[in-house]
């Protein structure tokens, strides 16, 4: 494994916020089945998440937003309708050695 370069305390501090905004988009039972649906369909329409989860399109949004705002996933236009996937390199990401590595001395 390579060796990374010390982090200084300012990129430091922008890599925890960063992983901080992801974990908190995470950190929520509604945003997971969001996510959970998106992966067991490869892509979904708003409008079938908003009834599979029965959540008023007002705070399907908002988990959205947070979700998108993590870049956990990509949202897709096609006429008046949203279309989200995925970011698989950012999920990737959070589940990779990268990020165990900040918390591990070798």
């Amino acid at each position: 494994m390579n060796k990374e370069l010390p982090l200084t305390d300012v990129s430091l501090e922008s890599t925890f916020s960063k992983y901080e905004k992801k974990f908190k988009a995470l950190a929520d039972q509604k945003r997971l089945h969001i996510l959970h649906e998106i992966t067991e369909h490869g892509e979904v329409c708003v409008c079938d998440l908003s009834e599979k989860l029965e959540l008023p399109q007002s705070k399907l949004s908002y988990h959205l937003k947070i979700l998108m705002d993590a870049e956990l996933i990509e949202k897709e236009t096609r006429g008046t309708w949203s279309y989200y996937t995925l970011n698989h390199s950012e999920i990737n990401h959070l589940l990779s050695e990268e990020l165990c590595c900040l918390f591990r001395r070798d």
